[in-house]
């Protein structure tokens, strides 16, 4: 069994929280960027914003 620490990590870009590997993620860590669902849609709306 893996620690918490030892799992890759991550910074949000809308929140600046590091958020580490999940099991669900494993697929396409590598396309992860968002830390949750609230962020990710927090970003297409800041996004909507500045045009």
């Amino acid at each position: 069994m893996r620690k918490k620490e030892d799992l890759p990590t991550k910074t949000c870009p809308v929140c600046a929280r590091p958020f580490a590997w999940r099991r669900k993620w494993a697929r396409d860590w590598e396309q992860v960027i968002y830390c949750s669902a609230r962020c990710r849609s927090m970003a297409k709306c800041a996004s909507a914003k500045k045009i």
